[in-house]
């Protein structure tokens, strides 16, 4: 049963800040480059496929994700060069996993024993698979989309020039691979990986301006697509119903790049105004943004975007629908627990209590994983 520490460890990712000995003139923090990264591997995990690459497994690219994931949140102090320089010595690498392992063990093992195996193994076998590639590929994309934003606010800062330079050589590791040649090549997949990342500047909540920790609407996307995976591991859901609920979670909320963030109760406050709002959604879609992707991926992303979290083609609706509220829980639970006074959240709050704290959704019992926040 998935329990408040491994939730709570989980939005400590979203007050990682990352690039902080650099000027920024946004803020980027883990959560988001996490989750903008996962969303460059469907990218790159979908060009593979098209390769007929039999290797491929969505399993291992998600759990790869998830897993790398709770090892930065552990390091939490450890600056990327000083990881790398470590990773370079495979005893010392061996060593920092051990401790990363025996750190977030106590959080994770209410998942069971085979996922905390899997995680344990991901950790120490450096062996680099497609999978495992795409994941490593994907992280770079999302670190060089990153510093684009920070060489343009500092051209000439210190050691811009040397960051550069190592991103170029790592772009080098990447050349032979199918995926990243095409997502080179493809202006349009390149756009839509872009305008998914603007996600990272839209933040959740906005009319609350003090919360903390304050997370976006991508952070939350990634949120929920881990919550849906972990549900889906729990109730033995078979491999395709655990991808599905997966890149459900995580391209949900991606119309709102289009509309903002838009709480409930404006959606709420005039009649036929939710109904209006996806209607717009729908057609702002097909106009901006499944134009830019392969006409055979559509009726699956349109599948993950296009969504009342209905019960559809191998994916759980109630489910990905509980881990998006229980999502929005936790973050009041956090906000009003770090001292933010605000009547809205409080509603929130109580009303998502009142809807779970007596109900199970596919054979989740949220109505205890709401009593342990009391």
């Amino acid at each position: 049963m998935i329990k408040k520490p491994l939730l709570l460890k989980i939005y400590e990712a979203a007050s990682m800040q990352r690039w902080n000995d650099q000027i920024r003139p946004v803020e980027l923090t883990e959560l988001d480059k996490q989750s903008h990264k996962m969303i460059i591997a469907y990218v790159l995990g979908k060009c593979e496929q098209e390769t007929g690459n039999k290797d491929l497994d969505w399993i291992e690219i998600i759990e790869g994700g998830i897993f790398e994931l709770l090892q930065r949140i552990v390091l939490t102090d450890l600056k990327p060069p000083l990881f790398h320089k470590i990773k370079e010595d495979k005893e010392k690498y061996r060593q920092l996993n051990e401790w990363v392992y025996q750190a977030i063990d106590p959080v994770i093992s209410v998942l069971g024993r085979d996922f905390c195996e899997r995680f344990k193994n991901y950790l120490s076998d450096p062996e680099r698979d497609i999978n495992r590639r795409i994941i490593s590929a994907a992280h770079f994309y999302a670190t060089k989309w990153e510093f684009n934003i920070i060489e343009r606010t500092n051209p000439n800062g210190y050691l811009i020039e040397e960051i550069r330079d190592d991103l170029q050589s790592k772009q080098d590791k990447y050349h032979d691979l199918a995926s990243m040649q095409k997502l080179f090549a493809s202006s349009q997949l390149k756009d839509f990986v872009d305008i998914c990342s603007q996600l990272r500047f839209q933040i959740r909540w906005s009319h609350i301006i003090h919360r903390v920790p304050r997370t976006s609407v991508l952070g939350h996307m990634l949120i929920v697509a881990v919550f849906s995976y972990l549900f889906s591991l729990e109730i033995n859901a078979d491999k395709k119903r655990c991808v599905n609920n997966y890149f459900t979670g995580l391209f949900h909320d991606l119309p709102e790049v289009l509309t903002r963030d838009i709480i409930n109760p404006v959606k709420r406050s005039v009649a036929g105004l939710k109904e209006l709002i996806k209607d717009y959604e729908r057609e702002e879609m097909e106009r901006k943004i499944y134009k830019l992707l392969p006409e055979e991926w559509l009726p699956e992303i349109k599948m993950f975007t296009e969504n009342e979290f209905t019960d559809i083609e191998g994916r759980d609706g109630t489910l990905v629908k509980a881990a998006d509220e229980l999502a929005a829980f936790v973050e009041t639970y956090l906000a009003l627990k770090n001292g933010i006074q605000s009547e809205d959240l409080e509603k929130a709050k109580h009303s998502l209590f009142k809807k779970y704290k007596q109900r199970t959704v596919s054979d989740i019992d949220l109505g205890e994983i709401y009593a342990d926040f009391g």
